[in-house]
């Protein structure tokens, strides 16, 4: 809130440089809050993924779970103004890619009730199948 005042001041000062500066920084600013929650809640939609893989089963709460990780992404990508999104698909892709140990690590503390480490449960899932049905869950 401090920044949009400072950008008032600056705009009625007839400071248009420092104002153009402060709103670049802004931007940039929002973008890198929209990133980080596409990264979040592309971490949990791993872990679900990851533990369904894994346990071969589905659970109701896992699915809601699933479902809204999946909205959250695709509102957060989605420009409301300009009709785009903030990470094109490879980008997207990439940001999973990205938070897949970390989501793995977390499958290992509640899958199989914490009994595996995250490299033992890496290898009873793969990896690229996992991420691919991240990416049509989120494109479909």
């Amino acid at each position: 809130m401090e920044e949009l005042f400072e950008l008032k001041n600056l705009l009625l000062a007839g400071h248009i440089d420092d104002a153009l500066l402060l709103v670049e920084e802004l931007t940039e600013m929002s973008k890198d809050d929209k990133l980080n929650k596409i990264f979040s809640f592309g971490k949990i939609l791993l872990l679900h993924l990851i533990k369904q893989a894994a346990e071969k089963r589905k659970t109701r709460s896992w699915e809601l779970s699933i479902a809204n990780a999946v909205k959250e992404i695709q509102r957060t990508n989605k420009r409301r103004k300009t009709k785009g999104t903030y990470l094109t698909k490879e980008e997207l892709r990439e940001t999973l890619e990205d938070g897949y140990e970390l989501g793995l690590k977390a499958a290992a503390k509640e899958a199989f009730e914490g009994k595996y480490e995250a490299e033992e449960l890496g290898e009873m899932v793969d990896k690229t199948a996992i991420i691919d049905e991240a990416m049509d869950l989120i494109y479909s």
